[in-house]
């Protein structure tokens, strides 16, 4: 006997798929109840975790909507759930400003420091019955939500706290994360049009399954793995192809309205429960605690049951629950006064330390790293440790065949804490920094009164793709197209193995290179001759930038863009710069000893010059004698500015590129000799030291008056 059909359950899965409607009419009122249908099951699944149906019926309903929005695509609407899939890549990540500044929270660190917080509350707070609301603290990435008329319109990562970086089309593969806010939600009878606009916020993070699935095709494929979910998590939203981050299966978990007195919501009870009923997924784990004794307890048994969890966590959060009490409270300079983050105590195991390597980063920094056996420590396998510097290693005096204690630094960072003296080897020998790099056998060099070691090769392969990424970078030669996969796939073709490399390219090169990615048929994927042709135009036109950027593409320890600016600016080539002494560098404004013994440093590497000298054979501008010295009369010369918060005409950098090439100096710290202090919005504690120290303070507007007319301020207070 078979089962009576159920005309609102999908039908089997079959290899021909559903037929489509007869015509138009039909196919609409067929697809806007796919959508619905589609809605409830994911509401079901990922915000209930109570599933109706099986995965596979619920691809089938996907993937019958899928073939009517292709039979006729101007059925397509922006919260489709087959929006989700598919964006076109893109090239950059824009700004996105936060309608309410995300504050971070303040630590506590033990059960200790937590009562001291639920003192600080003082006695008002604790004798009226305040609620408190404790929350499991999801080790993920924080995600902001905006919806407007009750759809998906922005998401962002935190950023700063007041800008993130816009990832909409990213987060719209995320199933949990409804594109649509659910119509239970609503109070009254308003409709969708009559919402306000809501911003949301939460974590997206990668289970400890799927984190290990990801691990072991990374392994597979032969790629390197990530550290820890909250990494992978963190890198999978800011894929340049939102397709490599549907395929990451990441999740999220919200708890927050930015402003929850908009919805009428009184708590964040209140504010939880009106999560739920829009469609959001919310931790299941949480308890409204009516007094302090219950809410340090869930504190307690979070301790215990955090490794029985599908997901990481590093903590709880406590919250007041009232929002009138917490806008009593208020806010610190950064943090909440009405929340706290209870951080869990590092776990600490034993284990034998096998071997001390040496790890080359971008900038020739030597990093010993302690391999040693794997051990399990809060939640994850660790066998690897940083060391960080010789220095270090000589302090907590570990050697190769100590058993040494390990833990995980805030819980996430695998830690060195020392050695257990007394089960040392006889033969343990104190371990020494190698006199030479060990990726391409320069001579390691150690600043004076410096604690890190470093590789002055500039074409060192360890160095190459930061260094190569560097040189293309905004504040470089400007390079627009060669991003990171670009010059990684370039690096594996043998292609490009320094900076001169790029200037050997031609635009039939780059259209013959392998993306990684292959066609149905197998055959792989190239970078195609549009978009080669613009790169090829890019790098040529590089060719000609200043010399100022070329110093800083080069990437010299401690020559940042206004180093370089004073360096082009004082010796105009760079053969004049090779020929100067220590010294003479050392007396350039704004250098110093400690850059001069770099820059020389870096120009005695006989690699590093037949870098220079390629480049220079190739066409890349080394001088500026002959091309009218500085852009523009150096009126802003003795000048230091100071930029703090955020500016709406132009960014904090392109201000402080302007700025210099009128002769300021632009700083990073406000001083005594700061001469002006450019405040933007939000603008934190700069302005008030400048306030304190009576240093002139320039709004946005002043601050154009003085790029446009090259003049200084005048002297109106």
């Amino acid at each position: 006997m078979t089962d009576p059909v159920d005309p609102d359950r999908p039908g089997p899965v079959t290899g021909t798929g559903p037929a489509l409607p007869a015509d138009a009419a039909d196919a609409a009122k067929r697809a806007a109840a796919l959508r619905g249908e589609i809605e409830r099951h994911a509401y079901r699944y990922y915000a209930l975790d109570a599933p109706e149906i099986s995965d596979a019926a619920y691809d089938a309903l996907v993937r019958e909507l899928e073939g009517i929005e292709t039979r006729w695509p101007e059925l397509v609407t922006p919260d489709s759930p087959t929006q989700r899939v598919g964006t076109a890549p893109s090239q950059a990540f824009a700004p996105a400003r936060h309608a309410q500044r995300m504050y971070s929270l303040d630590n506590a660190m033990s059960l200790e420091e937590l009562d001291e917080w639920f003192a600080r509350l003082g006695p008002d707070v604790l004798e009226r019955g305040c609620a408190f609301v404790t929350e499991l603290k999801i080790d993920g990435s924080a995600l902001a939500l905006t919806y407007e008329h009750g759809r998906l319109t922005r998401a962002a990562t935190r950023g700063d706290g007041v800008t993130g970086e816009e990832i909409t089309a990213n987060v719209r593969t995320v199933r949990s994360v409804p594109l649509r806010l659910r119509d239970q939600a609503r109070s009254g009878d308003s409709d969708r049009s009559a919402w306000p606009s809501i911003e949301v916020r939460g974590e997206v993070y990668m289970s400890k399954p799927s984190f290990e699935r990801l691990n072991a095709e990374q392994e597979e494929a032969g790629q390197p793995s990530f550290a820890n979910p909250r990494n992978a998590a963190a890198g999978a939203v800011r894929q340049k192809d939102p397709k490599v981050t549907a395929a990451r299966d990441l999740s999220t978990f919200i708890y927050q309205v930015a402003d929850p007195r908009s919805l009428g919501l009184r708590s964040q009870s209140e504010a939880l429960a009106w999560l739920r009923a829009a469609g959001f997924r919310v931790n299941p784990d949480i308890e409204v605690c009516d007094t302090r004794e219950r809410a340090r307890a869930f504190c307690e048994a979070a301790i215990e049951r955090r490794h029985n969890l599908p997901y990481e966590i590093d903590g709880v959060v406590v919250k007041v629950d009232s929002f009138a009490v917490q806008d009593e409270l208020g806010f610190t300079a950064k943090a909440p006064r009405w929340a706290i983050a209870f951080k869990f105590p590092p776990e600490e195991r034993t284990t034998v330390l096998r071997d001390i390597s040496v790890q080359v980063g971008r900038t020739g920094a030597l990093t010993p790293l302690a391999s040693f056996d794997p051990v399990l420590v809060a939640g994850s396998t660790i066998a690897r440790a940083t060391l960080h510097n010789a220095d270090e290693v000589a302090r907590k005096d570990v050697r190769v065949g100590d058993t040494i204690i390990v833990r995980k630094a805030g819980d996430v960072i695998p830690e060195v804490v020392g050695p257990v003296v007394g089960l040392r080897p006889e033969d343990a020998a104190a371990w020494k920094m190698p006199a030479v790099c060990p990726s391409c056998h320069s001579p390691v060099w150690r600043p004076p009164e410096e604690v890190v070691a470093r590789c002055t090769n500039v074409a060192c392969p360890a160095q190459r793709w930061e260094r190569l990424i560097h040189w293309a970078g905004r504040g470089a030669l400007d390079i627009e197209g060669l991003g990171y996969e670009i010059v990684g796939r370039l690096i594996d073709s043998g292609a490009v193995c320094d900076v001169a490399d790029f200037y050997t390219l031609t635009a039939d090169s780059l259209a013959a290179l392998e993306t990684g990615r292959a066609r149905k048929d197998g055959s792989a994927v190239t970078l195609g001759p549009v978009v080669a042709t613009k790169i090829a135009a890019n790098i040529d036109a590089s060719r000609e930038r200043p010399l100022a950027r070329v110093l800083y593409g080069l990437g010299i320890r401690h020559v940042g863009s206004s180093v370089a600016a004073a360096l082009a600016g004082a010796f105009v080539s760079i053969e004049r710069l090779e020929a100067a002494g220590e010294e003479e560098i050392a007396a350039v404004e704004g250098v110093g000893p400690k850059i001069a013994a770099s820059v020389t440093a870096f120009l005695a590497n006989p690699d590093n010059i037949a870098v220079i000298r390629r480049l220079r054979s190739l066409g890349v501008r080394m001088s500026d004698e002959g091309r009218g010295g500085p852009r523009r009369p150096q009126t802003l010369a003795g000048l230091t500015f100071v930029l703090t918060g955020s500016l709406e005409g132009r960014s904090r950098e392109d201000a402080g590129n302007a700025l210099r090439e009128l002769g300021a100096k632009v700083s990073g710290s406000v001083s005594a000799k700061t001469s002006f202090v450019v405040a933007g919005e939000e603008p934190g504690s700069k302005l008030a030291r400048a306030r304190e120290l009576g240093v002139r303070v320039l709004d946005e507007a002043a601050l154009e008056g003085v790029l446009s007319t090259g003049e200084p301020p005048g002297s109106e207070t």
